[in-house]
């Protein structure tokens, strides 16, 4: 396979990633009983991550290189999204925020990785071109990320949501927990 394919991949990726946090915001709030001000935490553990990791990205890559870097990128998403399911188990804020974390810092080192690499795989003359194209791989992701997971999680949120209203604290347990548990 062409490596600029695995790039177009990895463009995929990080955007479906990225653009997760919208339909990450009103479920966690569900399910976490979130006010205001915690559900936008969950944008801003994500996001924090990359302004916190710009400079250590780099330093990661000088030392192992940008394929590596690639895969260690996406190692660390990895485990940022593993660490969701004691989270969703548990309902435990402070562990999404920390997945969402280490999920940034691995999206930071593969981007990182991924941006210039993808100008060195071909004729310089074509390297916007060539970026142009993965930026289209991210935004496709990016509008796809929202219908699919909204489709899973979101559905019946406004009557779950009245629901909620009404039940005891023991039924509304039940409720939440049922729907941090997606298996």
């Amino acid at each position: 396979m062409s490596p600029i394919y695995i790039i177009g991949a990895l463009f995929f990726v990080f955007g479906f990633i990225t653009w997760l946090n919208s339909v990450l915001i009103p479920y966690l709030k569900i399910a976490c009983q979130l006010n205001n001000f915690e559900s936008y935490l969950v944008a801003f553990s994500f996001y924090i991550a990359y302004l916190v990791m710009a400079i250590p990205s780099s330093w990661v890559l000088s030392k192992t290189g940008f394929k590596n870097g690639m895969s260690l990128g996406l190692m660390i998403i990895a485990f940022g999204a593993l660490i969701f399911i004691p989270a969703a188990l548990t309902r435990m804020y402070w562990l999404f925020l920390t997945g969402l974390f280490i999920q940034g810092t691995g999206l930071a080192v593969l981007q990182t990785a991924s941006n210039p690499y993808i100008t060195i795989l071909g004729p310089i003359e074509s390297a916007a071109k060539r970026i142009s194209i993965m930026g289209i791989c991210n935004k496709v992701a990016g509008a796809l990320a929202p219908i699919v997971l909204g489709a899973v999680t979101l559905k019946d949120a406004d009557a779950l949501n009245i629901r909620l209203l009404s039940m005891s604290v023991a039924d509304k347990r039940i409720e939440l927990d049922t729907l941090a548990d997606l298996s």
